[in-house]
């Protein structure tokens, strides 16, 4: 995998993941949020995750990508970028009429977060510190004994960072998938070890078990995989899946 990055010409910088999992590639930018004071939806705000989507489309449309030509060529004014939101929360990026590459969000370290993904595959970004793993958080209930241990090794055996890189791996995956955890709950979910080491980076195959893997057989055949890199104090988590229509868009 290579990691590289740019910086536009209005001095938003802008990640790019080429390729990831044999798709893509991605490309994942953030902005401080409008009230840092404020937590989740309130903070992200629906002005900044549009002036993300359209830095990162414009992005996409000067890597001259042949699956988006058609709009890529044609005029802003016939097809103007929108951000919907799904049943389940996911959301959906419509150029005109027609539907866009798919698109990720997540809030963390005063920043709103997004990725688009350059390809037809379907997309979850996530991002966490340690910060929010302290005290008496319930670790039993969110990660599997053997997850903990692997991310404990990797994490130089501090426990809140090895959460942090855990759950931003857990919750991307289910963002992929378009639910988010209102139908897969986090332990339904294990993390693999790592089978990649590059770019400064890991990659984590992960697999369902339960009622989630009857929602989603695709993934009994082949395990998801998920890309993990740290940003700063940060851990980010970007996932991949083969994009799919869903009774619950």
């Amino acid at each position: 995998m290579r990691l590289t990055t740019a910086i536009n010409r209005a001095g938003v910088t802008i990640h790019t993941m080429n390729p990831v999992h044999g798709r893509g590639p991605v490309f994942y930018t953030s902005t401080a949020c409008a009230n840092q004071a404020l937590k989740g939806s309130e903070a992200d705000g629906t002005g900044n995750k549009q002036r993300l989507v359209s830095t990162l489309w414009d992005h996409l449309a000067a890597s001259e990508s042949p699956l988006w030509k058609l709009s890529t060529s044609s005029n802003k004014d016939d097809y103007p970028i929108q951000v919907f939101s799904g049943l389940l929360g996911r959301p959906r990026l419509m150029l005109g009429e027609e539907r866009g590459p798919a698109i990720s969000f997540s809030t963390c370290g005063g920043r709103v977060w997004a990725a688009l993904c350059g390809d037809e595959s379907d997309i979850g970004i996530d991002v966490a510190g340690s910060d929010e793993f302290q005290g008496d958080y319930p670790y039993q209930r969110v990660f599997h004994p053997e997850e903990l241990e692997h991310a404990l090794k990797l994490t130089g055996g501090v426990l809140e960072e090895a959460s942090a890189l855990l759950w931003t791996i857990k919750e991307a995956a289910v963002k992929a998938l378009g639910c988010a955890f209102h139908l897969v709950g986090p332990l339904q979910i294990t993390v693999y070890p790592l089978v990649e080491c590059s770019g400064g980076g890991y990659t984590f195959p992960v697999g369902l078990s339960g009622k989630s893997l009857a929602r989603f057989p695709l993934i009994a055949g082949q395990p998801l995989r998920v890309r993990s890199l740290p940003h700063d104090s940060l851990w980010l988590s970007i996932a991949l899946v083969t994009r799919r229509p869903t009774s619950h868009e």
